[in-house]
């Protein structure tokens, strides 16, 4: 079994965390990759190919699953092919210089980590080989799965989506009272009760926004302006939300609102899909496909 001396594995580590360190609010893992291929060259070996597997580059499966060592110390976080560098992984690049040293201590977090499991299999990270590297290759298959998804939703009609929201809000079990034609909104784009006559529980107001940047505080607050005392405030934007608007939300004391960003309303949408109607789940049709779940290692 081939594998990398821990001074190299160090290298590609301190280079992920230089590159999540320049974007505070995450980087898709393929970025990540080209980034760190421009800043460290792969070499022959890491260019080459993996003879099981043809088409599929070293390079780009070492860095994955070079990055499962820092997610169990808590220096990475990962959601839909997205990584996100915690604190405790700011702390970690800024405090090891030396490759070799960053390597070690991420590797002995890790088997602190693992030593806390109920099995210990024996693997190790820097075996390209191992068993370690199935957990990146169904890493790869989420993201390739998760950028599809974005791309439809955010290539969508504004109105499209809308109508995708208010088939959500369906499945859920709010009754839809209203839904903005196209046009101005005025910032209201769905009505829905908790009831069919809307006589029981709070008016839910809804604004839609399909959009790529984020909404800041001054978009929220326009928002805000809309909901009376009783009234709940749903705000979905597929581009997110900005920090500052994220503190606002959490310093309300008197009004109901959910933010609810592009990779929420996904979850949602798996979530409820088996009681979405059959034309609306049309609008965002899944299928799942099996794999096999590699063990924590």
């Amino acid at each position: 079994m081939a594998k990398l001396p821990r001074k190299r594995l160090g290298e590609i580590l301190q280079a992920v965390l230089a590159v999540l360190e320049e974007h505070p609010d995450g980087l898709q893992a393929r970025r990540v990759i080209q980034e760190v291929e421009h800043r460290l060259p792969p070499t022959p070996f890491e260019q080459s190919e993996y003879p099981s597997t043809p088409g599929v580059r070293r390079f780009d499966q070492i860095v994955r699953f070079t990055t499962i060592a820092p997610v169990k110390a808590g220096w990475l976080v990962k959601s839909k092919g997205q990584w996100i560098l915690t604190d405790e992984g700011r702390e970690a690049g800024k405090r090891f210089h030396d490759p070799l040293e960053l390597a070690r201590e991420a590797s002995r977090l890790y088997q602190t980590w693992r030593r806390s499991q109920p099995e210990d299999p024996a693997t190790s990270l820097e075996d390209t080989s191992s068993p370690a590297s199935a957990t990146s290759a169904l890493e790869a298959a989420e993201e390739t799965a998760w950028l599809e998804v974005e791309q439809y939703l955010q290539g969508m009609n504004p109105y499209e989506f809308q109508e995708l929201v208010a088939a959500l809000l369906r499945a859920m079990g709010y009754h839809i009272a209203w839904v903005s034609p196209p046009g101005p909104d005025q910032g209201l784009d769905i009505l829905a009760y908790t009831d069919p006559l809307g006589a029981v529980g709070p008016r839910i107001k809804v604004q839609v926004k399909r959009r790529t940047d984020k909404v800041n505080v001054d978009g929220l607050r326009a928002f805000m302006a809309l909901l009376g005392a009783q009234d709940v405030g749903i705000f979905i934007a597929t581009g997110g939300f900005t920090s500052e608007a994220q503190r606002e939300v959490r310093s309300q004391e008197n009004r109901r609102i959910s933010l609810i960003d592009l990779q929420r309303f996904f979850d949602l949408w798996v979530e409820h899909y088996s009681k979405v109607q059959e034309d609306d789940q049309q609008r965002l049709p899944l299928k799942a496909v099996q794999f096999l779940a590699p063990r924590e290692y």
